[in-house]
């Protein structure tokens, strides 16, 4: 979940991403320097003030604005951390991000006056009556001037019942030192946090919900929406029809005209224009299908590219490959790509044909124009037009099949008398 917070960070244009790391999770270190942000540690944990201070450091010399986000909301729009800036661009001196739940119970409450401005953020245990009948409540993602922002953070104290340094303070802190904070609206699915499997369950169903909607509106035809599953980067073009129970893992882009048919599975795969994919497909990562390129019922694809036109449209694994334009990949058909130790690549050529059930020993390469006939084993190169065969030559015995019926029948009858 890191990861959503930081691209959308990125996606704001952040200058600058310090992630806040505890002594018990290194992972999250190594992961947000991976990923390019600056980390600064907190050790021992005490409260979210305490959190957004143990970062000033990395951000010493920086005057622009800062936004706090939290790793277990990734559900942030680009658009709404956008409009906490334009809160700021207009004039407010901090800004918060705020939603109205259908339920409200055990939430801080964001109190506004009458002209709309925010004056304090208070907790559920402090609320009164009539601030618990307050509606808007605090996701805890807020906006400042760094400046403003860490001059207020230092007057925060961890008189509390849990000693902890709350970096709701800063609210009312702000608004008594004459400084203007404002609450923007953003819907309850976005800012929904994940601190549990059940959780994650939920910010899964809603990311789902978002990316179809998005997919249809943008020209996709969802046969059943419901039974479709989206990764975060999934990038599909219009006119592109999804039929039921499709899956896209990471690293997905369909151009226009595509067909991906039911049951099949996607990750890591270019998909070219005028394609057709499954039903009951695998593309792993590395394949690439161009336009009008056609992958049929139980073919799995990995690391292999299939030219215009080519086809393999039953039955079949092609894994290192690589499959020239208009050639045809007959039923069953397998590239054995690896010896045990390492992979090889299989090259068919445009035109060309591989009968059904036909074993492609890599390296091995397929001419233009060249055929193989059914069964084959093939394990050296096929020029170009050429018929490859390699399988026992058929033999006719006329009358065996009756003379083994008769033999086995009168072996199983005398097996019965004992």
């Amino acid at each position: 979940m890191l990861d959503w917070s930081l691209a959308l960070a990125r996606s704001c244009d952040a200058q600058h991403k310090v992630v806040i790391w505890g002594a018990h999770g290194p992972e999250v270190k190594a992961r947000a320097e991976s990923a390019g942000a600056l980390t600064a540690l907190q050790d021992p944990p005490m409260g979210t003030g305490h959190a957004v201070l143990c970062g000033q450091d990395a951000l010493a010399g920086f005057d622009g604005d800062v936004a706090v986000l939290f790793a277990d909301t990734p559900l942030i729009r680009t658009q709404t951390l956008e409009s906490v800036f334009a809160a700021l661009e207009a004039g407010a001196n901090i800004a918060v991000l705020g939603f109205e739940p259908e339920n409200p119970t055990g939430y801080g409450r964001l109190i506004e006056n009458s002209s709309g401005a925010l004056t304090a953020i208070v907790e559920e245990k402090d609320a009164s009556a009539e601030q618990k009948a307050v509606r808007l409540c605090n996701s805890g993602v807020l906006a400042a001037p760094a400046p403003l922002l860490f001059e207020l953070l230092s007057k925060v104290t961890n008189d509390n019942a849990n000693g902890e340094y709350y970096l709701t303070d800063i609210i009312a802190l702000g608004v008594a030192a004459g400084h203007s904070a404002r609450a923007v609206r953003a819907d309850a699915d976005e800012v929904m946090g994940v601190n549990s499997r059940h959780n994650l369950a939920q910010a899964e169903a809603a990311f789902q919900a978002r990316a179809r909607a998005a997919a249809m509106e943008a020209g996709v035809t969802l046969v059943a929406p419901e039974t479709v599953f989206f990764s975060h980067d999934t990038q599909i073009a219009n006119d592109v029809i999804i039929e039921p129970n499709v899956v896209f893992g990471p690293g997905v882009i369909i151009g226009t005209g595509a067909a991906i048919h039911a049951f099949s599975h996607l990750e890591g795969a270019v998909i070219g224009e005028n394609t057709s994919v499954g039903p009951y497909a695998r593309l792993r990562p590395g394949a690439v299908l161009e336009t009008g390129a056609k992958i049929g019922n139980f073919v799995e694809v990995k690391n292999a590219r299939l030219h215009a036109g080519a086809k393999a449209n039953h039955l079949s694994y092609i894994g290192d490959a690589d499959i020239g334009a208009k050639a045809n990949i007959g039923a069953g058909t397998i590239t054995c790509n690896y010896d045990g130790y390492f992979k090889h690549r299989t090259i068919v050529g445009d035109g060309a044909f591989i009968g059904s059930n036909t074993s492609l020993v890599a390296p091995v390469t397929i001419g233009h124009g060249a055929f193989t006939g059914s069964g084959s084993v093939i394990t050296s190169d096929v020029p170009d037009d050429t018929l490859a065969l390699s399988r026992a030559r058929q033999e006719n015995k006329t009358g065996w099949a009756a003379r083994f019926r008769q033999t086995m029948q009168a072996r199983k009858d005398k097996t019965k008398t004992k």
